[in-house]
C-alpha cells in the first residue's frame, strides 16, 4: 500500500481525510498545492510529509524551468512548505537535503532534475528503513508476548510505505509472533480507527478499535503485553512528540509494568533539540474537537483546546526502534554511539 505516487513534475497524494470510506487521489504541481495538502492532512505521518515536501519542491522547480531567479525562488517555497506542519522533523530536514542540492546545481536547466532525482532517494531510502525498522522490532517483541496497543497511524499511510511503529507489527504478523492489536481510535482525526484500521484490515491483521480512554482498563484486565508507538520528532535526551496522548499511554504502561516502545526513523531524531520542552507543539483548530465531519458534537460556542501532540518523556520509554539498532537509556549517548 502507498499513498504517494510521483513523476516528474507533480506528486499524487491519496486524500486521508477521505479515509476509510472514500478513496480520492489529488494530483499537485506545486509547492503551495503541497503545502496546504499537508496542513490539511491530506497527508500526515513525518516521513510521509517530508516525502511529499521533497516532491512538491521538485514539481515546483519543473513549473518554474526557465523562469528567471528560479533558485530565490525555489527557496521562497521551500520555506513556505517548512511552515505547513511545524512538530515533525523530517519534513525540515527533507527539505534541507533538497535545498543543498538546489545550492550545488550550478546549471539551472538540470535544476528540476537533480531535485527529482534527490526527491526519489529520499522515498526510496524510507521504505528501507522502515523495513529494517519493522525486522529488528519484530525480534525485539518477540519474547516479549503478540498483544499490542498502537496509536494514531504509523504505517504506509503514515510513510512512504510500510510504516514504523506499524511496520513492526506487520513484521511480527508475518513472523507469526503477533496476537492481536488494539488500535486507539486517536481522537480527535481518528487515525486510529479510520486509518491503522483501513490497513490492518486491507492485510488480514487481526486487531479491535479501543477508545482512547479505555487503555487503562485493557492494561489492567493484563490484555497488553506492550505498547509501541510511531514519533514526529525525537529530542537529544529521548523526549519523544509525538500524537497527543502518547503521554498518558507511557504513564500508564509504567505503573502497569508494560513495555513501552516507539518506532522511528534516525531521520525523526533531532540532536540539536536538547529535550522535549524545545519541541514545537502544532496548536490546530479548536472545531476540530468541536465538530465532527462538520458536524458539532459540543454546543454551539463552545471553546476547545487542540495541542496535536505531546511529549513523552525519554525517561518513561524502554527503547526507541531505529533502522541503526535499538536505542536505550541513557539516549544521550545511545543516539551517537
Amino acid at each position: 500500500m502507498r499513498a504517494i505516487q510521483w513523476a516528474p513534475g507533480e506528486i499524487s497524494l491519496l486524500d486521508q481525510t477521505k479515509l476509510p470510506h472514500e478513496t480520492v487521489w489529488e494530483t499537485f504541481r506545486s509547492a503551495a498545492e503541497v503545502a496546504d495538502a499537508i496542513t490539511a492532512m491530506k497527508v500526515r505521518g513525518a516521513p510521509a510529509i517530508g516525502a511529499a515536501a521533497a516532491f512538491g519542491l521538485a514539481a515546483e522547480a519543473h513549473r518554474l524551468q526557465g523562469q528567471p531567479r528560479l533558485k530565490e525562488q525555489l527557496i521562497e517555497a521551500s520555506q513556505q512548505l517548512r511552515k505547513a506542519r511545524p512538530t515533525a522533523v523530517n519534513l525540515a530536514q527533507a527539505l534541507d537535503e533538497m535545498d543543498e542540492v538546489l545550492r550545488g546545481v550550478d546549471d539551472e536547466s538540470r535544476i528540476a532534475e537533480e531535485l527529482y532525482r534527490h526527491a526519489l532517494r529520499i522515498a526510496e531510502l524510507d521504505v528501507q528503513t522502515n523495513r529494517r525498522i519493522g525486522d529488528l522490532g519484530a525480534e525485539l517483541l518477540k519474547d516479549v508476548g503478540g498483544r499490542i496497543l498502537t496509536h494514531c497511524n504509523t504505517g504506509s499511510l503514515a510513510t512512504v510505505e510500510y510504516g514504523t511503529a506499524l511496520g513492526v507489527i506487520r513484521s511480527m504478523h508475518r513472523d507469526g509472533s503477533l496476537q492481536r492489536v488494539y488500535v486507539d481510535e486517536t481522537r480527535p482525526y481518528l487515525q486510529g480507527a479510520r486509518l491503522t484500521a483501513y490497513e490492518l484490515m486491507d492485510e488480514g491483521i487481526p486487531f479491535d478499535i479501543v477508545t482512547d480512554s479505555m487503555a487503562g482498563y485493557l492494561m489492567g484486565q493484563g490484555m497488553v503485553d506492550a505498547v509501541i508507538v510511531g514519533a514526529d520528532r525525537i529530542a537529544r535526551n529521548g523526549d519523544t512528540a509525538n500524537k497527543i496522548g502518547t503521554y498518558s499511554l507511557a504513564v500508564l504502561a509504567k505503573y502497569h509494568g508494560i513495555p513501552f516502545y516507539v518506532a522511528a526513523p534516525m531521520t525523526t531524531v533531532d540532536l540539536r533539540t536538547e529535550s522535549g520542552d524545545a519541541i514545537p507543539i502544532e496548536q490546530r483548530h479548536a472545531k476540530e474537537v468541536t465538530h465532527m465531519w462538520d458536524l458539532p458534537i459540543a454546543p454551539e460556542g463552545a471553546s476547545a483546546l487542540h495541542p496535536a501532540f505531546d511529549v513523552t518523556p525519554g525517561e518513561l520509554i524502554t527503547a526507541i526502534i531505529t533502522e541503526r539498532g535499538i536505542v536505550q537509556p541513557p539516549y544521550t549517548t545511545g543516539f551517537s554511539s
